[in-house]
């Protein structure tokens, strides 16, 4: 019996320990990953201000930013109905969505249906 209760507590003991050891090395590898995020964040941070130090990056910033014209130029601002500027930035929409169980086609597949089309045109 006394044997019974000595290796019950050895095993306890060592399943305590084992915790801890997996609960550290857990924590360990988080401490890995986020040191591995901020060190790629400081990396992009660092190539931002060496962008910066370029004279030609920070007027093509003030341009598009700010709306500076260099001398010489005229520039234009489109006002809406609202009275407020009109964003300039390109926004590229699709023109359709593809339905839920359907995959679009491939450019191939499209270049090809073109191609078809094109063999085969409507009478007026």
């Amino acid at each position: 019996m006394a044997l019974f209760v000595l290796v019950l507590v050895l095993a306890v003991s060592y399943f305590n320990s084992l915790r801890v050891y997996f609960d550290q090395e857990r924590q360990i590898v988080q401490t890995r990953a986020e040191v591995a995020e901020r060190t790629q964040a400081i990396s992009d941070l660092e190539t931002e201000l060496q962008r910066w130090q370029d004279p030609a990056y920070v007027k093509a910033q003030a341009r598009s930013r700010l709306g500076w014209v260099m001398p010489g130029e005229v520039g234009y601002r489109v006002i809406g109905p609202d009275g407020k500027p009109i964003d300039t930035s390109v926004q590229i929409e699709q023109s359709g969505s593809v339905p839920p169980g359907e995959e679009a086609p491939t450019w191939y597949e499209s270049l090809w249906g073109s191609v078809e089309t094109a063999d085969d045109p409507k009478a007026k």
